[in-house]
């Protein structure tokens, strides 16, 4: 009796065991897909900054070069700003399909896209 009390009791300390490796291992995989997801927000704000600049700037421009061509320097600012309204409003009126389902896939691919290759081994 002593024997199988001993086998119980060693099955239940790596039970135990296992139970706490599979809870690190969940620890480390979250871990990891988040800051994988930070990495990739940060990266990606630190792009946009760059374009926005390049656009700010080459707004400016062609601002600048608009009111040249017209003689009027205020009139190059109005054109660019009603391109950019124009944009604007055609952005918003698709911005389901052109911003929010391409950044959900993304995200939600991000944070899938470990567990598939696992899958594959």
């Amino acid at each position: 009796m002593s024997e199988e009390f001993k086998k119980i009791e060693t099955v239940l300390e790596q039970a135990k065991e296992y139970v706490n490796t599979r809870i690190a291992q969940a620890k480390l995989s979250v871990a990891e897909k988040i800051s994988t997801l930070i990495a990739r927000i940060i990266a990606g704000l630190v792009a946009g900054l760059v374009f926005l600049f390049f656009l700010l700037m080459g707004s400016i421009a062609a601002a600048i070069a608009i009111g040249n061509m017209l003689h009027n320097s205020w009139l190059g600012f109005l054109i660019m700003g009603a391109i950019y309204l124009l944009l604007g409003l055609i952005i918003w009126g698709a911005k389901d399909r052109l911003l929010r389902i391409p950044i959900m896939n993304a995200i939600i691919d991000s944070l899938f896209s470990r567990d598939k290759n696992h899958e594959k081994d």
